[in-house]
């Protein structure tokens, strides 16, 4: 429904209440940064506990897009059961709503069979999305915001960032100047109601944490040093590109390509572009292992958010050291 500046929605409870596991007693996830070793620990965990895995991924969700995802292997989602993977086609837009929705239906499978869940994935947003629910905001004024979309094709969305800037600083400083989505909206957002975006999340943030306070949960996180995990990244990269991620990327492009969320996935434009000619293989490399780890620096921020999560070492080798992460991550689960 269309908003006016006099008929401003209040985030409801409704709203902010997440889909999905958090109705359930307990709330048990796997996070870390990207290539850290969070599917192997997993599917230990899983294995002794009887649980069930369920994506924290918002690219594994794409049917075809296996290598370029790190998806896991059918061998080990033989070993245990996986949610929330292979949901959609390339070329079709899928959401943070979408998988709230899907979580729920995952969650009655489980249930139905008595059956634990262990939420393992390093999205961010999916995983504040599952844990506090959907930032709603003020209902759109599609009049202002056909207003502000019109000057940004004028003058450019960096120039609507800069006015976004003098009166929303922390906002600006998240949001890309050439995301004109969100820098329409923070503007939107102020116009409509003479206060920030920023005040508006600040609000839901203090809300949900209150109101999810009384529901336990435990988020174990593996870390490691950065020159580990920068070995590991470009490693992993090396092996997805041998393993044949050009190919994959070619073949969606030719068949009913990608949508407009999938083609965020990263790695891939970057693959389309070495298949086009323009990069050379070392060029790919470095260029998809830097855009990784920026991506990793960037979950960690994600991160900082939650006070609770519980960090452990990630094992360096198998043996010994995975069977150790598996019993802290058991002990802190209760399981």
């Amino acid at each position: 429904m269309k908003g006016t500046a006099g008929e401003n929605r209040r985030v409801t409870d409704q709203d902010l209440q997440p889909t999905g596991l958090s109705d359930a007693p307990g709330f048990f996830a796997l996070v870390g940064p990207t290539a850290v070793g969070k599917t192997e620990l997993a599917l230990a965990v899983a294995e002794r506990a009887g649980a069930e895995i369920l994506s924290v991924d918002s690219q594994l969700v794409y049917r075809g897009m296996d290598i370029g995802t790190a998806k896991p292997s059918e061998a080990e989602r033989a070993r245990v059961p996986h949610h929330l993977i292979d949901l959609a086609e390339p070329s079709e837009r899928y959401d943070a709503r979408r998988y709230l929705a899907d979580v729920s239906a995952a969650e009655e499978q489980l249930g139905s069979r008595g059956s634990r869940a262990l939420y393992c994935g390093g999205t961010g947003f999916y995983l504040k999305a599952l844990t506090h629910g959907l930032f709603e905001g003020p209902a759109a004024d599609l009049a202002v915001r056909e207003e502000l979309a019109s000057r940004a094709k004028e003058l450019g969305s960096p120039a609507l960032h800069a006015e976004l800037k003098e009166i929303d600083a922390r906002a600006a400083e998240r949001i890309h100047p050439n995301d004109e989505r969100r820098v329409v909206r923070g503007l939107e957002i102020w116009q409509q109601t003479g206060r920030t975006l920023s005040d508006w999340q600040r609000e839901w943030r203090d809300e949900s944490e209150a109101k999810s306070a009384g529901r336990s949960r435990c988020l174990i996180g593996l870390e490691l040093e950065t020159i580990e995990l920068d070995r590991r990244i470009r490693a992993r990269t090396t092996e997805m590109l041998d393993a044949g991620w050009v190919e994959e990327a070619c073949a969606i492009r030719t068949g009913a390509g990608f949508g407009p969320t999938s083609k965020t996935a990263l790695g891939y434009r970057e693959v389309l572009a070495f298949a086009d000619g323009d990069l050379t293989r070392t060029e790919l490399e470095d260029q998809i292992v830097l855009r990784t780890r920026q991506f990793a620096r960037k979950q960690r921020t994600w991160y900082r958010s939650y006070s609770d999560i519980e960090w452990i070492p990630a094992p360096l080798e198998g043996g010994p050291a995975l069977e150790r992460a598996v019993e802290k991550a058991l002990q802190s689960f209760g399981w």
